[in-house]
């Protein structure tokens, strides 16, 4: 079972992410999506209109398919704190 305040942590820093309105690195934006959807154990295929976006983003997942779902948290909240919040 997740850590309830890691749970807490997550969600915090997906809101964050979703209240951001400046432009991020797209190598940033593909970490975090795979992070995301390991984190909320959703395994669909992108579903982005474009073939080489939804390339990108099968090969994040493919890059990150290894880790736990707690660590796919903690990642995501790391990159959060330690790369969007300093942009």
């Amino acid at each position: 079972m997740i850590d309830e305040e890691l749970h807490k942590q997550f969600e915090e820093a997906v809101a964050y992410v979703n209240s951001y309105t400046e432009p991020m690195p797209a190598d940033l934006l593909l970490k975090l999506y795979a992070y995301y959807k390991i984190a909320n154990k959703n395994y669909d295929n992108p579903g982005s209109k474009t073939p080489l976006i939804n390339a990108f983003k099968a090969n994040a997942l493919i890059q990150a398919q290894n880790i736990s779902m707690e660590e796919a948290m903690r990642n995501y909240i790391d990159l959060v704190n330690n790369k969007i919040k300093k942009l």
